[in-house]
């Protein structure tokens, strides 16, 4: 059986590759289910119009695929969201918090990708 993880991140097409393969390299899976929204953390750690559809479409990965860990990433020259790192990582962990909250069988996981496009887990 094929094993997936979601992945909660920016529309920006430099961070989804390298997302995808550190996911699948660090964490032993074969797939990785994206839902993109521009500037994910931001949306997610305030709360937003899009959080509707970003939980649904979860819901799908997981009870379509299994997915069990979720991750929510952040970036550099996020144009959706314009800040800092430590912004970022703080909004990071808020989002993943309220991903949290919705009660899904899932483990959330916070990830900053950086300059080098390099990825590093945060939470």
């Amino acid at each position: 059986m094929a094993t997936f993880a979601a992945s909660i991140n920016c529309i920006d097409g430099r961070v989804q590759l390298p997302v995808s393969e550190w996911i699948r390299r660090n964490h032993g899976v074969e797939f990785v289910d994206v839902i993109s929204e521009p500037g994910c953390d931001l949306a997610l750690s305030k709360g937003s119009d899009a959080e509707p559809a970003i939980r649904s479409k979860l819901g799908i990965s997981v009870r379509a695929h299994g997915s069990e860990l979720v991750f929510v990433s952040g970036h550099h020259e996020c144009a959706a969201n314009p800040v800092s790192r430590d912004e970022h990582v703080e909004q990071i962990r808020k989002a993943a918090s309220r991903i949290a909250s919705w009660g899904m069988p899932v483990q959330v996981r916070g990830l900053w990708v950086g300059e080098s496009w390099g990825v590093e887990q945060v939470c």
